[in-house]
C-alpha cells in the first residue's frame, strides 16, 4: 500500500539535498557568463527563466529553464532512490525543498526566484503522466492564442485538475501544497512591486 510517510532519516536527507540544489542560483550563473548582470536588479528582478528570456534573449535563457527544471527533477530523484517501496510522500517534500533553496537560495544572498520551473522539474519525476497532459495543455493554448505566458498559466492551473484524475485526492493536496509556495512567491514580488513603486 502507498504511503505518504517515510523515516526522518529520509526526509532530513532530501530537505537538504533538495534545498542545496534549489539554491544553485542558474539564472544569474548563466547572466553573469553572457552579460555581467545580475538578474535581481534588471527587468522583473526575478532570478528566473522569464526574466533571462526578456533580458538576455530567447535562446540565451535555454540553459536557465533547463537548469530550473533540473533542480527540482534531480532532488526528486534522490528522494525516489532512498524512499521505500510505495512511499510517495518524499518525493513532494523534495520539490517543497528545491522550491524553497530556488525562491531563498543560500548561493545567492537568500533572494531567488519563483520556484515554477523547480515544481515543474519535480513534479515530471513523481507525476510523469500528469505532467504530460500539462504540457499537452500548455501547447494547445499557445497554438490557439500564441502565447506562451498563456499556455503557462492555464497548463498550471490544469495541472491538479489533471492529478486529481490520474493520482487522487492525497496526491492532489501534497501538490496544492507545493503550488501554494508559488503564490506566495508571486504575492511576495508584488508586495515588493508596490513598496517599490511607492518610494519617491
Amino acid at each position: 500500500m502507498s504511503s505518504f510517510s517515510t523515516t526522518f532519516v529520509d526526509v532530513l536527507i532530501v530537505v537538504v539535498v533538495g534545498y542545496l540544489l534549489g539554491s544553485i542560483p542558474v539564472a544569474n550563473l548563466v547572466a553573469r557568463r553572457r552579460s555581467a548582470i545580475d538578474l535581481r536588479e534588471v527587468g522583473d528582478r526575478n532570478p528566473g527563466f522569464w526574466n533571462a528570456r526578456e533580458t538576455l534573449g530567447k535562446w540565451a535563457a535555454v540553459p536557465v529553464f533547463v537548469g530550473d527544471l533540473a533542480k527540482g527533477a534531480a532532488a526528486v530523484t534522490v528522494a525516489v532512490l532512498i524512499a521505500d517501496p510505495g512511499v510517495w510522500g518524499v518525493a513532494y517534500v523534495a520539490t517543497g525543498a528545491a522550491m524553497i533553496g530556488h525562491a531563498f537560495p543560500v548561493f545567492a544572498r537568500f533572494v531567488g526566484g519563483r520556484s515554477i520551473l523547480a515544481f515543474v522539474g519535480g513534479a515530471a519525476v513523481f507525476a510523469p503522466l500528469s505532467v504530460t497532459i500539462g504540457v499537452g495543455v500548455v501547447l494547445v493554448v499557445f497554438a490557439i492564442t500564441r502565447s506562451f505566458a498563456w499556455g503557462s498559466r492555464v497548463g498550471i492551473l490544469a495541472l491538479p485538475l489533471i492529478h486529481i484524475v490520474l493520482e487522487g485526492p492525497y496526491r492532489t493536496v501534497a501538490m496544492g501544497v507545493l503550488m501554494t509556495i508559488i503564490g506566495i512567491r508571486f504575492a511576495m514580488a508584488a508586495l515588493t512591486d508596490r513598496k517599490r513603486a511607492a518610494q519617491p
